[in-house]
């Protein structure tokens, strides 16, 4: 059985196991809510802690268990900073947003983004790191590293 991207979150199914590619990755990441931080571990050991911009009152970052979908490399300017590391978890809120499907993802900050402190409760879900941190985080995490929000 697999965990699945998509809705409801937590989606879990069967795969051929002859089309699947096993990834095993060091890495794994906890969104810690109540602290507004991100813990990043290896080999289940404590790597490094960073705040972060989490989702408001009234479009919480949703808790669980999930796992990085994709890398997605923002243009110059965005205001999502230079990388969106897309996740398995989806708003519970939110159906979509901004035109997209709601999907909670790990990314930096610019524009108006970067207004809001880190270590707040200000996003519509996503978790907001500084760019130089997402920049790092995009080198070291393959897709499938897991993602526990908290």
């Amino acid at each position: 059985m697999a965990r699945l991207p998509g809705r409801p979150s937590g989606r879990v199914g069967w795969i051929a196991a002859d089309t699947a590619q096993l990834v095993r990755s060091p890495w794994w990441v906890v969104v810690d809510r109540a602290a507004r931080e991100v813990r990043v571990c290896r080999d289940g050991r404590l790597r490094n802690r960073f705040p972060v911009v989490i989702g408001a009152a009234g479009t919480p970052t949703p808790r669980g268990h999930y796992f990085v979908v994709e890398h997605v490399p923002q243009q110059a300017g965005s205001v999502l900073g230079p990388w969106a590391l897309a996740t398995s978890a989806f708003s519970h809120v939110l159906q979509e947003f901004d035109g997209g499907p709601g999907q909670i993802a790990l990314h930096g900050r610019a524009g108006p983004l970067a207004a809001d402190p880190l270590g707040t409760a200000r996003s519509h879900g996503c978790v907001r790191l500084d760019n130089a941190v997402i920049d790092r985080l995009a080198t070291l995490l393959p897709n499938g590293t897991p993602v526990d929000i908290v």
